[in-house]
C-alpha cells in the first residue's frame, strides 16, 4: 500500500512560497499563470496536510517572512474580478470553442484555493498583522461574499455542490480570524466592519437565515466538510462549526471595548441585535460557554441608550486592490478575452497533453484521498470502504460482492478512466 502523503519538506514548501507572485489580470489561464497555481495548490494541501499534524506554524512563518499575504489577497481578489468581468464575455464569443474545458474549471478553482490557504493560516495574529493596507481589501471581499449567501432566491444554498457557496462559507471564517484581531487591526480596518459594512447586522442576518441548513423532505439538513448531511433528531440542537464562527464573530465585534466605542447602537442596529436574544437558548449557550457575556450585553442594551460612537479625527484609509485592478482594466474586458481565447484557453494537443501531465501530479488521487475529510464509503451500500477498484481506482466497495454487484453500471466508466489513465502514462 502507497505511503500516506504528508507535508512538504521545509525547503520545497520555502520554494514554494518565495516563488509567489502577482499577476495581470490578461496573464490568467496563461502558462506563467498556470505554473503559480500550482504554486498555491500545492501550498494549499500542504497547509491542510501540516494543520492535520500541527505543522502548520513553518508555512506561517514563511508566509510572514516573504510577504507574500497581500500577494495572495490580491490574486484572490484579480481572480474574483475576471469570474465576473472576463468570464461571461468569454463565453460569448463565437470562436471560444476549447478542447477541454478543464483550464477555465482551474481559472474558477484558483478562487477557492487561495481562500481556502487563507483559511488555514488566519487563525495566527501574525499573518492578520502581515496583511498591512490589504486587510481592507481582504475584509471588502470577505463582505462580497457573505452578502451572496443571504441572497433571497436562496439559490447558492440549493446547488451547495456550486464553487461560490463553498467560497463564501472560507470567506466566513476567515473574516471570523480577523475579528479575532480587533484590538491590534488598523482604525480603518475596524471603521470598515463596524460602519462602512455594518458586519453585526450582517452577521445577525446569517443566524436568522442560516443559509448552511436547510429542511427537505421533513428532514434537516446541514452543510459541514463539502457536503449535505441529514441530521438525526438528536443532533438537531447540536452547533455546527460554521454556526459557531458567526458567534464568535459578533462577540469579538460586539463585546470589544474598542468596538463598542465605535460602532452606531442607533434604532436600527439595536432593534437587529437585540434579535439574537430568541437564538440564545440555554443549550446553544451549553455549547459555547462565552455567549453568557452575549446575553448580559444585549440585556442591558435592551433597557439602555448606548452614547453614540466616539468621534476621533483620523486619516481613514480604503482598500485599493480590487478599484486598481478595475480602473487599469475598464474597458477592456472583451479586448482581454478575445487575448485569453487565442493564447490561454485554445491549447494546441502537445500543450494540453503537457499541462494534463502536471495537472496528474499535482491533483493525484492518493494527495486527494489524504484531503479527504470523510474516509470513502462502498459505491453500493454506502458504509465504510476499504477496497478500490484496481482498474480505474475511482470506486470503492466494501465487499467483493458489492463490487461484482455494481459491475455492470460500473463499467462503462472504468473503461473510460482507464483509458485517461493510459493515456497521461504514455505522455
Amino acid at each position: 500500500m502507497a505511503a500516506v502523503p504528508g507535508p512538504l519538506p521545509p525547503a520545497e514548501a520555502e520554494a514554494l512560497v518565495r516563488a509567489l507572485q502577482g499577476s495581470e489580470l490578461r496573464d490568467i489561464g496563461g502558462q506563467g499563470w498556470l505554473r503559480q497555481h500550482e504554486y498555491v495548490e500545492k501550498l494549499n494541501m500542504h497547509g491542510i496536510l501540516s494543520a492535520s499534524v500541527g505543522q502548520e506554524q513553518l508555512l506561517t512563518e514563511l508566509l510572514v517572512t516573504h510577504a507574500k499575504i497581500p500577494v495572495l489577497i490580491g490574486e484572490l481578489i484579480s481572480v474574483e474580478i475576471w469570474k465576473h468581468k472576463i468570464f461571461p464575455v468569454l463565453c460569448r464569443l463565437e470562436d471560444f470553442k476549447p478542447r477541454s474545458t478543464f483550464p477555465i474549471y482551474v481559472v474558477l478553482h484558483h478562487e477557492a484555493s487561495i481562500i481556502n490557504l487563507l483559511e488555514t493560516v488566519f487563525f495566527y495574529k501574525e499573518i492578520c498583522e502581515s496583511a498591512e493596507d490589504s486587510i481592507l481589501d481582504l475584509i471588502d471581499y470577505c463582505h462580497r461574499k457573505l452578502t451572496l449567501l443571504l441572497l433571497e432566491n436562496g439559490e447558492l444554498q440549493k446547488q451547495a455542490e456550486m464553487m461560490e457557496f463553498e467560497i463564501s462559507l472560507k470567506a466566513l471564517s476567515v473574516l471570523r480570524f480577523i475579528t479575532d484581531q480587533v484590538d491590534s487591526l488598523p482604525l480603518s480596518a475596524v471603521t470598515r466592519m463596524l460602519n462602512t459594512h455594518n458586519l453585526p447586522c450582517l452577521l445577525v442576518e446569517l443566524v436568522e437565515h442560516c443559509p448552511w441548513s436547510c429542511w427537505e423532505a421533513g428532514k434537516l439538513k446541514k452543510f459541514e466538510n463539502g457536503t449535505w448531511h441529514v441530521i438525526p433528531p438528536e443532533d438537531q440542537v447540536k452547533m455546527t462549526k460554521l454556526d459557531g464562527q458567526v458567534w464568535l464573530a459578533l462577540l469579538n465585534l460586539l463585546l470589544s471595548p474598542e468596538c463598542q466605542h465605535k460602532y452606531r447602537f442607533d434604532g436600527f442596529n439595536k432593534s437587529q441585535l437585540l434579535k439574537l436574544r430568541a437564538f440564545l437558548t440555554d443549550v446553544l449557550i451549553d455549547q459555547l460557554p462565552n455567549l453568557v457575556e452575549m446575553q448580559r450585553f444585549l440585556s442591558y442594551l435592551a433597557v439602555t441608550e448606548p452614547a453614540p460612537p466616539r468621534k476621533d479625527l483620523i486619516l481613514e484609509q480604503v482598500p485599493v486592490i480590487r478599484d486598481h485592478i478595475l480602473k487599469k482594466n475598464s474597458g477592456k474586458w472583451e479586448a482581454i478575452a478575445k487575448h485569453q481565447v487565442k493564447h490561454a484557453f485554445s491549447p494546441t494537443e502537445e500543450e494540453l497533453k503537457l499541462q494534463a501531465r502536471r495537472w496528474a501530479q499535482t491533483y493525484s488521487l492518493d494527495m486527494m484521498e489524504a484531503l479527504a475529510p470523510d474516509k470513502p464509503r462502498c459505491r453500493v451500500c454506502g458504509v465504510e470502504a476499504a477496497k478500490r477498484c484496481s482498474r480505474c481506482r475511482n470506486e470503492w466497495y466494501c465487499t467483493r460482492a458489492c463490487q461484482v454487484q455494481h459491475w455492470q453500471k460500473h463499467k462503462p466508466a472504468c473503461n473510460l478512466m482507464a483509458e485517461v489513465s493510459r493515456s497521461v502514462d504514455d505522455l
